[in-house]
């Protein structure tokens, strides 16, 4: 589903995978909402460094919590 590239370990930073743009358009047509509606995150973001995302690309990140178990966020990576 995911990009295969060196994952950032830190307990404060949760996991950031790049999605293929196959699951990029399933993803757009489950949810039938465009990029400029999903919320954003900069390019130059340290978090997503290491997934080599270009401007469009969608990042997923998964949040655990000891409380709600684990939480799926979407976002689009913008030069902003």
């Amino acid at each position: 589903m995911a990009s295969k590239s060196k994952q950032i370990k830190h307990i404060l930073i949760p996991k950031h995978e790049k999605l293929s743009a196959k699951h990029k358009k399933e993803l757009l047509e489950k949810y039938n909402v465009s990029l400029k509606q999903l919320p954003r995150i900069s390019k130059k973001d340290p978090a997503i460094q290491h997934l080599r995302a270009d401007e469009g690309d969608i990042v997923k990140i998964t949040r655990e919590s000891k409380t709600a178990g684990s939480a799926i966020f979407y976002r689009v990576v913008s030069n902003v």
